[in-house]
C-alpha cells in the first residue's frame, strides 16, 4: 500500500524537476529575454515569494497576486496547446519533402547522364575534323627538317674547303665563326656515322681541328722563342694573329688550350726556377721577399707587352701567379728540410709575415677562379677561394721552433719577474692593487696568441695553450708564493714566556695600572706576528692571484673561441685555476693565523686570571680590551688593502670566527670561575634526586652551597662584549658602517651563544641534581658527556660527585646525544632512562647492583617530579644576580 502511495509522489517530482544543460539554458535566453525572475535558471521560490511579501502588511494583496498568478498559468497552458496542435501535422510534411527531394534528385541524375553522352559525341567530332590538321603539320615538320639538313650538308661540305684554305693563310680572325659553325654541324650529324659520305666529312673536320691545333702551338712557339740576335723572324705571327689564335684555340678541344697555357706558363716562370734554385744564395728565407718582388715586376711587365693576346676568361695572370706559388711552396719545403739547423725564429717569422703579406696581396688581385687546380687538398676545401696558406702552408711543419722561442722568452720573463720579487715592494699609498708584471705577463700572453692565430690555429696553438699552462703554473710559484712574507721565529720567545707566566700568577690581583705593565712585559713573549707591511704583501699578493684567476678564464674563453674545433676539448686551464685559488686559501689563511696569533695571549691572560676570586662585576675585562686592540690594529688595514676583493674579504672574516670562537669556547672550559661551599657526600647526592628528599636538598644549606658567581657574571659580561665586537668586525674602524652578511651573522650568533650558555649552565647550582641535569640539557640540548665532564670541572666538582652526575646525565640526555658522546671517545656505558625504567620494574632476572637503584630512584625522580620540579628551580636561581648582569650588559650597548 505505501509503495503505490508513493509512486505517483515519486512520478510527479521527477517530472517537475527538468535540468538543461548551459547552452540549451543561453540558447533559451538568447531566443526569450526575459526579465521576468520566474525565468530565470537559478529561480529559488523562497526568495521570490519573500520578495512579493516582505512583511505582514502586504499580505493584503494576495488574492491580487494569486489572480496575476492563475491568469500567466492560463496563458502558458494556452501557449503550450497551440504550440502543440501545431506539431500534429509535422510528420506528414516532413515525409512529403522527402519524397520530392528524392524526385529532384532522380531528375538531375538522367540530366548528368544526357551531357556526359553528348560530350563523348562531340569529341569524336572534333578528332574527326582535326585528323586531317594533324597529317598536315607532320608534314610540314619533316619538309622542314629535310631542308634544314640539306642546308647543313651544304655548309658542312662548302665550309670544310673553305677551312682547310683559311688555315693554310693563318687566317684565324676568319676561321673563328666559320670554324664554331661548322663544329656545331658536325656534332648534328654525328647521329648519321654510319652514312659513309658523312663519317668522311666528320673525319675531315677532326684533321682540320688536329692541323689548326698543331699550328697554332707552333705559331705560339715560334713567336716566343728567343731569336739569337735579337731580331725576329719574317715567319713570326703578329699580335693580332695571336690574339685570333686564342679565339680559335678556345673553340678547339679542352687540350689544346690547356697545352698552350701550360707551355706558356712554363715559359714564364723558366727565368724564376734558374734564379732561385735551392742552390742559390737568393734562394734563403732572409731573401724571400725578393722571389714576391720578381714575380710582382714580371707579371707587370707581361701584362704590359702580352696581356692583350689572351681572351680575359684565360685567367692568364692568375694562372701564373697560381704555379709561381706553387713552384715557390716546393722549393721552400725542400730548402727549409735541407738547411733546418738555419732556421731561427726570427728568420721563420720574417718568412711568414713577408708570405702572409704576399698572400693577402693576391688575395685583392685576383677572384681566385684557378685555385682549384694546383692548390693543396687541404686548402682546397675551403669555402671562398683564397691565395691564403698557398705559400705558408709549407712553414707549418717548423712552427714548433717559433713555440720553442715563446717557451724561451717566457722562462726568461719569469726569472725577470722572479728578480724583481727580491726588491721587497710594496704596494702604492698602501692599498694593494695587483703586481704590475702579472699585467706584462697577460699582455704577453695577448700577442703571443694573436700572432700564433695568425700562423696557424691547428696544433701549434694547442702547444701554445700547454706553454700557458706551463708560466702560469710559474708564476704562481716563482713570482705569487715567493712574495708572501715569511714569520722569523725568535729563540727568545720561550723563554721569556715562561718567567713572564711565572710572574703574572701573584700579581692578578693588582689594578688596572699595574696590569697594563704587566701586558706590556707580557708583549715580549708572544709568539712571532706580521708586521702592516708584511700584512700589506699577504693582501697584494691577494689580490694579484684574483686577478690571476679571473683573467685566466678569459684566457681560456678566448683560446677555445680562437682554436680549431677539433682541439677545444683539450684546451683545459682548471688546474692553473686551482694554483691561483689555492694561493688565495693561503694568503687569507696566514691572515687568520696572524689574527688568531695575536688573540692567543688576550685567551692566555684570560686562563691565568683568578676568576673565582673576583668581588665584585665592574668594566670588560683587560683581556676583552686587549682582543679588541689587536682587532682594531689589523682587521681595518686589511679590509683596505683587499676593498677591490671584498668577496675574499668576508671570506677572511668568516674563517677567523670559525677558528677563535673554539678557541675561546675551549678557553672557557680552563676557568674555574666559581666557589663551592663546604663539600657535600654521595649521599647527599642522591638522595637529592630521590623524589622523597627534594624538599629538603632545596632547605639544606650544606646540600645546596652557593658558592661565588661573581667571576661567571664577569665572563658573561665578557663574552657579551666580545660577540658584539665580533659581529661588528667586517666595519671594526670604518666611518662607513654595513651590515655584515647573513652568513657571518648566523656563525657569531651560534658559536658566541654557546659560550654564553657554558655560562650560564656554570652559574647554575648542581643541587637538586635532577634540576640542574634538566636545566643543562636546556641549555646545551646538543652537548655531550665529554663536555659535560669539562663543566663539572668549571664547576670544581669533586670527582666522585662527577661520576654520579655523569651517571644521571647519561639517564636523562636523549639517546642520540649519549651515542655521539660514545662515539666520541667516552668509553662509558650508555642507558637511558626507559632502559633504567625497564630496570626498576624488574624486567630482568639479574638483581640490581646499588648505583643501579640509584639510577632508577633517580629516574624515578625526575619523571615523577613534573612541574615541581620546575617551580623548585624557579625558586632556586638567583634572580637578583641575572637582573644584575643584565643591566651591566644593557648599559654597556651603544645607543
Amino acid at each position: 500500500m505505501s509503495t503505490t502511495e508513493d509512486e505517483p509522489d515519486t512520478k510527479k517530482d521527477h517530472i517537475n524537476k527538468i535540468v538543461l544543460s548551459d547552452d540549451v539554458q543561453q540558447a533559451i535566453e538568447q531566443v526569450l529575454q526575459s526579465s521576468d525572475p520566474l525565468d530565470h535558471p537559478d529561480f529559488d521560490p523562497t526568495d521570490y515569494v519573500n520578495q512579493l511579501f516582505p512583511n505582514e502588511q502586504s499580505l493584503s494583496n494576495i488574492d491580487d497576486v494569486i489572480a496575476k498568478m492563475e491568469y500567466d498559468i492560463s496563458l502558458i497552458d494556452d501557449n503550450i496547446r497551440s504550440v502543440v496542435r501545431g506539431q500534429v501535422n509535422t510528420g506528414e510534411n516532413g515525409r512529403a519533402a522527402l519524397k520530392e527531394a528524392q524526385q529532384s534528385i532522380t531528375q538531375l541524375f538522367a540530366l548528368i547522364t544526357d551531357i556526359k553522352s553528348r560530350a563523348e559525341k562531340t569529341e569524336d567530332m572534333v578528332k574527326e575534323i582535326t585528323r586531317d590538321i594533324k597529317q598536315l603539320d607532320s608534314a610540314k615538320n619533316n619538309l622542314t627538317y629535310a631542308i634544314t639538313t640539306l642546308n647543313h650538308l651544304h655548309m658542312l661540305v662548302g665550309g670544310v674547303e673553305n677551312l682547310k684554305r683559311l688555315a693554310e693563310r693563318r687566317q684565324y680572325g676568319e676561321i673563328l665563326n666559320p670554324l664554331q659553325a661548322i663544329i656545331e654541324v658536325n656534332q648534328h650529324f654525328q647521329q648519321y656515322s654510319e652514312i659513309s659520305q658523312i663519317q668522311t666529312l666528320s673525319s675531315q673536320v677532326q684533321q682540320i681541328q688536329n692541323e689548326l691545333a698543331t699550328q697554332i702551338t707552333e705559331d705560339f712557339k715560334n713567336f716566343f722563342a728567343p731569336v739569337p740576335g735579337g731580331q725576329q723572324g719574317g715567319n713570326r705571327m703578329t699580335i693580332t694573329q695571336l690574339k685570333d689564335a686564342c679565339q680559335v684555340a678556345s673553340v678547339l678541344d679542352k687540350p689544346v688550350k690547356k697545352n698552350i697555357l701550360k707551355w706558356y706558363i712554363n715559359l714564364q716562370l723558366q727565368e724564376y726556377v734558374q734564379l732561385f734554385h735551392e742552390n742559390q744564395d737568393i734562394a734563403w728565407l732572409d731573401k724571400i721577399d725578393k722571389r714576391y718582388a720578381w714575380v710582382k715586376r714580371h707579371l707587370l711587365d707581361f701584362e704590359e707587352k702580352y696581356g692583350t693576346i689572351f681572351p680575359l676568361d684565360w685567367e692568364i695572370s692568375e694562372r701564373i701567379t697560381v704555379q709561381f706559388c706553387s713552384i715557390t711552396r716546393e722549393e721552400l719545403t725542400k730548402i727549409m728540410a735541407r738547411r733546418r739547423t738555419e732556421i731561427d725564429v726570427k728568420l721563420l717569422l720574417f718568412a711568414i709575415q713577408k708570405t702572409a703579406a704576399f698572400e693577402q696581396l693576391l688575395d685583392k688581385r685576383f677572384i681566385g677562379t684557378t685555385l682549384g687546380e694546383t692548390k693543396p687538398a687541404e686548402v682546397a676545401a675551403s669555402e671562398k677561394p683564397s691565395f691564403m696558406d698557398l705559400i705558408g702552408v709549407c712553414f707549418k711543419p717548423y712552427l714548433d721552433i717559433y713555440t720553442d722561442s715563446i717557451d724561451r722568452s717566457l722562462a726568461e720573463l719569469i726569472d725577470q719577474f722572479a728578480q724583481q720579487n727580491q726588491q721587497n715592494l710594496t704596494p702604492k699609498d698602501g692599498n694593494a692593487s695587483v703586481f704590475p708584471n702579472c699585467a706584462e705577463l697577460f699582455v704577453f700572453y695577448k700577442k703571443c696568441m694573436v700572432q700564433c692565430t695568425q700562423l696557424s690555429n691547428e696544433k701549434p696553438m694547442y702547444d701554445l695553450t700547454l706553454i700557458f699552462k706551463k708560466y702560469l703554473r710559474e708564476y704562481s710559484a716563482k713570482v705569487l708564493d715567493a712574495r708572501i712574507p715569511k714569520l722569523q721565529q725568535n729563540s727568545s720567545t720561550t723563554s721569556i714566556s715562561n718567567s713572564m707566566s711565572l710572574l703574572t700568577k701573584d700579581l692578578q690581583n693588582l689594578s688596572t695600572a699595574a696590569g697594563q705593565v704587566i701586558h706590556n712585559f707580557l708583549k715580549e713573549g708572544e709568539a712571532p706576528r706580521f708586521n702592516m707591511d708584511d700584512i700589506r704583501k699577504i693582501c697584494y699578493v691577494l689580490a694579484t692571484a684574483e686577478y690571476c684567476l679571473e683573467t685566466v678564464q678569459q684566457l681560456e674563453d678566448k683560446l677555445k673561441e680562437k682554436i680549431e674545433k677539433s682541439y677545444v676539448s683539450r684546451v683545459d686551464l682548471s688546474d692553473e685555476k686551482d694554483v691561483f685559488h689555492r694561493t688565495i686559501s693561503n694568503c687569507i689563511q696566514l691572515l687568520v693565523q696572524d689574527l688568531d696569533t695575536g688573540c692567543e695571549q688576550s685567551l692566555i691572560m684570560m686562563a691565568k686570571m683568578s676568576w673565582h676570586n673576583i668581588s665584585n662585576v665592574g668594566d670588560q675585562s683587560s683581556f676583552v680590551n686587549h682582543i679588541v686592540g689587536n682587532l682594531k690594529q689589523s682587521v681595518p688595514v686589511i679590509r683596505d688593502n683587499l676593498a677591490s676583493s671584498r668577496k675574499y674579504y668576508t671570506q677572511f672574516c668568516h674563517k677567523f670566527v670559525n677558528s677563535f670562537i673554539p678557541k675561546y669556547i675551549n678557553t672557557l672550559y680552563k676557568l674555574r670561575p666559581t666557589t663551592t661551599g663546604s663539600g657535600s657526600s654521595s649521599t647527599s647526592m642522591v638522595n637529592s634526586a630521590s623524589g622523597s628528599s627534594l624538599s629538603e636538598g632545596a632547605n639544606n644549606p650544606s646540600s645546596n652551597p652557593a658558592g661565588n658567581i661573581l667571576g661567571c657574571e664577569q665572563l658573561l659580561l665578557d663574552t657579551h662584549s666580545l660577540k658584539t665586537v665580533l659581529m661588528d668586525l667586517p666595519s671594526i674602524g670604518s666611518q662607513v658602517q654595513r651590515k655584515p652578511p647573513a652568513t657571518y651573522t648566523k656563525v657569531v650568533v651560534k658559536g658566541m651563544a654557546k659560550a654564553e650558555m657554558v655560562i650560564k649552565v656554570v652559574m647554575q647550582p648542581i643541587y637538586p641534581s635532577a634540576l640542574y641535569i634538566e636545566q643543562y640539557l636546556k641549555l646545551l640540548p646538543e652537548s655531550s658527556v665529554v663536555e659535560f665532564h669539562k663543566i663539572l670541572e668549571m664547576k670544581s666538582v669533586k670527582k666522585i660527585e662527577q661520576q654520579q652526575l655523569v651517571e644521571l646525565y647519561k639517564r636523562s640526555c636523549p639517546q642520540q646525544t649519549v651515542q655521539g658522546a660514545a662515539g666520541a671517545g667516552d668509553g662509558l656505558v650508555v642507558a637511558t632512562v626507559g632502559s633504567a625504567g625497564a630496570a626498576s620494574g624488574g624486567g630482568g632476572d639479574a638483581p640490581m647492583s646499588q648505583s643501579q637503584q640509584a639510577a632508577a630512584l633517580a629516574a624515578t625522580a625526575i619523571s615523577g617530579a613534573g612541574s615541581s620540579i620546575i617551580a623548585l628551580g624557579d625558586s632556586l636561581m638567583d634572580k637578583g644576580r641575572i637582573k644584575k648582569i643584565e643591566n651591566l650588559i644593557k648599559n654597556r650597548l651603544p645607543n
